[in-house]
């Protein structure tokens, strides 16, 4: 091939990417003007922003590599720049496709208002540790997923494209789910224990705790931390509610609830529900809805009936539970400003008798009141997901409810009381 045809050929290629990245601008193309008119303004324009400079720097490229494609007397140098062009428009076209995807699921009005209502709910639930540390809130995108179990990709991690970090926390929530969303205080401490770097504190805790009785034992309760981390400030913030929702998801067959996985963050699934359990007895008093799951699963999957070495690092456990919830709730950490999760995410605010008395004082107003959602949100979501009904015309109705009211919380940018 001469030399003038390669250059003739690259021209025709680096059109071709050119015009996708072109393509790629048009961010109404990816996901609908009404979908992303059901995002915050704020949260609108950082996710659009951010997107937007990411295909700037390609666009840019681009035009980079026409001018040395001209001036160039090696066009075959031309051409390694292009490949890299190439794989960098693949890598922003995965994000660009992936946000997209998120906000398209908006396009529905029901389900655009019902995930503001979450995006609302996942700010207040990052906000309510974070702002008495000073550190600053994310803003939140919620979007559902197929699935049994829930997932955030945190604002501040470098997305696929290397452009730049994440600038939303983005909260899956599963379909079966969005009739008990409160997953979504499990994924946002996630981001809050990052941000705060309790993370690493809570796992030197749970070794510290563990470490007289078993060492092996140790080792293993501190690969959880981040796990155990995020269940506990879901129980902080939501109680009881999110604990039901969770056995749903990890509930399986007796091996598969003690199987350990070597490198996974989350603890065995009989451990991790029983752990929750502890964390309702702790607080709230040996009986409760937490019993009747407890005698449940103890029933259904009881360690000390197995001699399976999985199971037995469940029933060595068990003493331990209570020791372990008192330390992640009750005692100081650096993380919290030398104060501990309780002076912060207090669990008494949600304890059954707490929601119940909330539900008796505002009567009427509970579902109404513009002043109780922007400042009793978390707990206004912990009472209408608390119970468990029993039939599917009852869960039909209690989603309906808690549709209507996330529905109602979005548009309220209130301020809180002080």
């Amino acid at each position: 091939m001469t030399e003038t045809a390669a250059r003739r050929q690259l021209r025709s290629e680096l059109a071709h990417w050119r015009g996708a990245i072109a393509q790629l601008a048009d961010l109404d193309a990816v996901a609908a003007p009404q979908a992303w008119a059901e995002l915050e303004d704020y949260l609108r324009f950082r996710l659009r922003e951010r997107l937007l400079s990411s295909i700037r720097t390609l666009e840019a490229e681009g035009a980079a590599l026409a001018v040395h494609l001209d001036s160039s007397e090696r066009p075959e140098q031309a051409r390694t720049a292009l490949l890299q062009l190439r794989r960098r428009y693949l890598a922003v076209e995965a994000t660009v496709e992936w946000y997209g995807d998120a906000v398209q699921q908006r396009t529905t009005p029901r389900l655009g208002a019902v995930l503001r209502g979450l995006d609302t709910i996942a700010v207040d639930a990052m906000e309510a540790i974070l702002r008495p540390l000073g550190i600053e809130t994310p803003p939140a995108l919620t979007y559902p997923d197929k699935g049994l179990g829930a997932a955030v990709l945190r604002a501040g991690i470098r997305l696929w494209d290397r452009g730049g970090l994440s600038p939303v926390a983005a909260i899956k929530i599963t379909r079966h789910n969005l009739a008990h969303p409160t997953a979504l205080v499990h994924e946002t401490t996630h981001q809050v224990a990052h941000l705060c770097g309790w993370n690493a504190e809570l796992r030197d805790v749970l070794r510290s705790v563990v470490a007289p009785r078993s060492v092996v034992l140790a080792s293993l309760w501190s690969t959880w931390a981040t796990e155990i981390a995020a269940d506990v400030g879901a129980f902080a913030l939501a109680g009881w509610s999110p604990v039901p929702a969770l056995a749903n998801v990890v509930d399986g067959t007796t091996s598969a609830v003690h199987r350990l996985r070597p490198g996974d963050p989350h603890p065995p699934s009989w451990i991790r529900v029983m752990f929750n359990v502890q964390l309702c007895r702790s607080w709230f008093g040996p009986s409760g809805p937490w019993s009747d799951l407890a005698d449940a699963w103890q029933a259904r999957h009881d360690p000390r009936a197995s001699n399976d070495p999985d199971a037995q690092i469940a029933a060595a456990s068990i003493p331990l539970l209570a020791s372990i919830a008192d330390a992640c709730t009750r005692r100081s950490f650096k993380s919290f400003g030398g104060r501990p999760l309780n002076a912060i995410a207090d669990p008494n605010r949600v304890s059954p008798s707490a929601l119940q008395e909330l539900r008796r004082t505002s009567a009427d107003s509970l579902l109404t009141s513009t002043f109780l959602a922007r400042n009793e949100s978390l707990r206004i979501l912990a009472l209408l997901t608390s119970d468990q009904p029993l039939d599917p015309a009852a869960a039909t109705a209690r989603t309906a409810r808690l549709h209507d009211w996330l529905a109602r919380l979005a548009p309220l940018p209130l301020p809180r009381a002080v």
